[in-house]
C-alpha cells in the first residue's frame, strides 16, 4: 500500500562493507511497500551500494571505528538519500571519466558513473563527504518545457 506521508529514516552504521546489509534492508523494503517498480528498486539498490562503499573505502579509508550516516525519505513519487562519511571529502570533478582513453583500464570513477546513471539527482555537499541522491518514479517530461 502506498503511503501518502513520506517515510523517513536515519541510520548510523559502522564503516565496514557488511553494514550495507542493514541499510539496504530498511530502504529497499520501504521502496517495495511504496510500490516502486523493479527498475526503480534496482537503480536505487545499485546507487546506494556504490555510494555506501565509496564512503567506506574512500571516505573512511576502511576504518571500522568511523561511521557512515544514511538519511532517507521515501514518498509516493520519489526516494531521497543522503550518505555522509567521516572522511575529508573529495572534489567529484577531479575523478577521471572511466569511459575515456586509458581510463577504460582503470577502476577509478566507475561507481560515480553508475550512481549518476541510475539516479535522477546526484549532488555532493561542499565538503565532499556527503552525497545527496534522488530517484523519481515518474520522470519529468522535459519535452514539454522545450516547446
Amino acid at each position: 500500500m502506498v503511503s501518502e506521508t513520506p517515510i523517513s529514516g536515519s541510520l548510523v552504521v559502522e564503516s565496514k562493507p557488511s553494514s550495507i546489509d542493514v541499510v539496504n534492508e530498511q530502504i529497499i523494503s520501504n521502496l517495495e511497500d511504496n510500490s516502486f517498480s523493479e527498475d526503480d528498486i534496482f537503480a536505487v539498490h545499485l546507487a546506494l551500494e556504490e555510494a555506501f562503499m565509496n564512503a567506506v573505502r574512500h571516505g573512511n579509508k576502511m576504518d571500522p571505528s568511523k561511521k557512515v550516516r544514511v538519511e532517507y525519505s521515501i514518498g509516493s513519487n520519489r526516494v531521497e538519500i543522503f550518505i555522509t562519511d567521516d572522511g575529508k571529502g573529495f572534489e567529484p570533478d577531479t575523478v577521471p571519466d572511466p569511459r575515456v582513453g586509458n581510463n577504460l583500464y582503470k577502476p577509478e570513477g566507475r561507481g560515480l558513473l553508475l550512481i549518476n546513471s541510475y539516479m535522477d539527482v546526484v549532488e555532493f555537499k561542499e565538503s565532499g563527504n556527503c552525497v545527496h541522491m534522488v530517484r523519481y518514479k515518474e520522470k519529468p517530461d522535459i519535452t514539454k518545457s522545450l516547446n
